[in-house]
Formats: C-alpha cells, sequence, structure tokens
C-alpha cells in the first residue's frame, strides 16, 4: 500500500467513527507501506470534538516521546468543514516493545488493539482496560544524543 494513497482513503470519513472503520479496514494500527511496517497514529478533530491515538494507556504524543520528531506526519481533512487531523507514521523497526497497546480514541468512542510481535488483534473496552497495567513500559527509539546535539546547534 501506498502512504498516499491510505491518507486520500481517511478523507471519506464523515464522523470519528467512520475515520476509525477506515483505518481498522486498511489493517491500523500496523500497516505495511512500500514493504516497512508503520505503527499509524492519528490526532485531530471533527467540528470541534476532538479524536486521539493512546498507547498503553497514555496519549500517543507522550508514548511516543521525542521519536514523534523522528516520524513522518501527513495532515488530513475529511468530507465535512472543520475536520481532520493529522497521521503520524512510526516506522515499526524503532519500537523496541514487544507487546502493547493502541486505542483510537474519543468521547465514547474506542477502538482498541492487542499488538505483539508486529500482529495486531482487536480487543474490546473491557479488555483494553485490563490489559493496560500489565503491559511492559512501551520503548521506541528516538533521537541519539549525537542527533539532539546536532540538531541543537542546526536549531541554535
Amino acid at each position: 500500500m501506498k502512504v498516499e494513497g491510505f491518507v486520500a482513503s481517511l478523507k471519506n470519513a464523515e464522523t470519528i467513527e467512520e475515520l476509525f472503520h477506515i483505518l481498522e479496514n486498511k489493517g491500523a494500527p500496523v500497516i505495511e507501506f512500500d514493504g516497512q511496517r508503520t505503527l499509524v497514529v492519528v490526532e485531530g478533530d471533527f467540528e470541534g470534538v476532538p479524536f486521539w491515538t493512546e498507547i498503553n494507556g497514555k496519549k500517543a504524543n507522550f508514548a511516543l516521546g521525542d521519536a514523534m520528531l523522528n516520524s513522518a506526519s501527513v495532515p488530513f481533512k475529511c468530507k465535512k468543514p472543520y475536520t481532520g487531523g493529522n497521521a503520524i507514521f512510526v516506522d515499526f523497526g524503532n519500537i523496541e516493545t514487544g507487546e502493547f497497546l493502541v486505542a483510537y480514541k474519543a468521547e465514547g468512542i474506542l477502538k482498541a488493539f492487542y499488538i505483539k510481535n508486529g500482529a495486531s488483534e482487536k480487543v474490546s473496552e473491557e479488555r483494553y482496560v485490563e490489559l493496560i497495567d500489565k503491559m511492559p513500559e512501551f520503548k521506541v527509539k528516538g533521537f541519539s544524543e549525537e542527533q539532539m546535539d546536532m540538531m541543537g546547534a542546526f536549531f541554535g
């Protein structure tokens, strides 16, 4: 699958539920783009109602930390005005944790997945909540100290 086609498909969503359904139908949260396995994180809002991704019960931007800087982010718009967000693509090869939980969430909506050794399994909300405390710490490679120093020198 190509990233462009995936992002284009998100434009068809008219509700948050539909967006999450499209994500799941495309294979999210773990999708292979051009031979590279990728964790797909989304965040944004539908007419003022926010949606986000959680990893092991924490918002993805906190769980990913500085690895967010090392990930590709693509903005997308949906059919209705004032709707859309960002799709963030994290190279699965940078994830150091063998098992973790991913949930696409919005007010009153949750689509949860248990990831183990790269395989994704949909789980109920109850199972998601039950598993959160049993998950190991989520670790993903961020920038090395050397890369951070170089960025500091570049951005001053």
